[in-house]
């Protein structure tokens, strides 16, 4: 028996298969591992990131959309979803005598969320401040938290 020494190739088991696999590459090594992410947005499905809170009476939802204005957002409610779409387009372009500059910048998400029964969904109030989006849904009266009823034993 002869012993090799063992050399680490730099992209571990994916470049000692028979076969390159570029999804897996892909899938487990870069996207997965954070590389995309950045404080926002998830980087695997570019979504914006919310934040729920739910309190006695109502529930608070917070979207992380920053770059966008309010006349960028389409919010909707079917089905039982509250429907949350923003898409923005930029274009600037620059002739000068010895250049032209053409730029161009274009962002949009769409996010879907189921809605609880005990939300009054007439009463969703939206309002878009500082990069982010806030939602307050309101609660049934049925749904709301009632403090503890004292039963006396007779």
């Amino acid at each position: 028996m002869t012993l090799v020494k063992f050399k680490r190739r730099p992209f571990g088991e994916l470049l000692s298969k028979d076969f390159f696999n570029m999804d897996d590459f892909f899938d487990s090594r870069t996207w997965n591992t954070g590389l995309m992410n950045t404080d926002f947005w998830n980087g695997k499905t570019m979504e914006p990131a919310l934040n729920i809170k739910e309190t006695d009476d109502h529930f608070e939802i917070e979207l992380a959309a920053p770059g966008f204005s309010k006349k960028d957002f389409e919010i909707t409610i079917e089905d039982g979803f509250l429907n949350v779409s923003a898409k923005k387009e930029m274009t600037k372009e620059e002739e000068e005598e010895n250049y032209s500059r053409r730029e161009f910048n274009y962002a949009s998400f769409e996010r879907a969320l189921q809605l609880p029964d005990s939300v009054v969904e007439e009463d969703i109030k939206a309002k878009y401040t500082d990069g982010i989006l806030k939602f307050n849904l309101k609660k049934r009266e049925e749904a709301k938290k009632r403090p503890p009823k004292v039963i006396e034993v007779g």
